[in-house]
């Protein structure tokens, strides 16, 4: 019996040992996509108005004219699009994948200068947690 309790215990063990850690969840994945969004992947760039001082963050990510183009002629998105609140006909899982593909819901690519990201699963669910906090605004550029 004191074999079967100690071979048990060793199971229970070695089973907790393998489960993959939770997932973020709730104000820290949020708290990580905000740093994800205004720290690396530059977002507010395109898709916050610009002001003489930097990105007008009362209206972060409600899209924006570009301040800038290309030197030579190619496909270009001469607007960023608003995506506070979640990119309009973006489901969550839809925003998800684009974040981690470059892909849209349609299979096309975003025109440039839009990066096509390639976040691990968990960054971009931390990321789209965040933009679907922000306000959406009901005029757009």
């Amino acid at each position: 019996m004191k074999k079967f309790v100690v071979a048990a215990f060793l199971f229970g063990l070695a089973a907790c040992a393998q489960q993959a850690p939770a997932p973020l969840e709730g104000a820290p994945l949020v708290t990580r996509g905000e740093y994800l969004v205004n720290s690396i992947g530059g977002c507010n760039d395109c898709h916050t108005p610009m002001t003489p001082q930097g990105p007008d963050m009362t209206r972060a990510l409600q899209g924006s004219p570009l301040i800038f183009a290309p030197t030579i002629q190619i496909p270009w998105a001469p607007v960023a699009p608003a995506i506070a609140g979640g990119p309009a006909g973006y489901t969550d899982e839809q925003f998800v994948a684009f974040l981690q593909t470059g892909v849209k819901p349609d299979g096309s690519h975003p025109l440039p200068p839009m990066p096509a990201f390639r976040f691990n699963e968990e960054d971009a669910r931390a990321a789209a947690a965040y933009i679907a906090t922000l306000p959406r605004e009901t005029s757009q550029p």
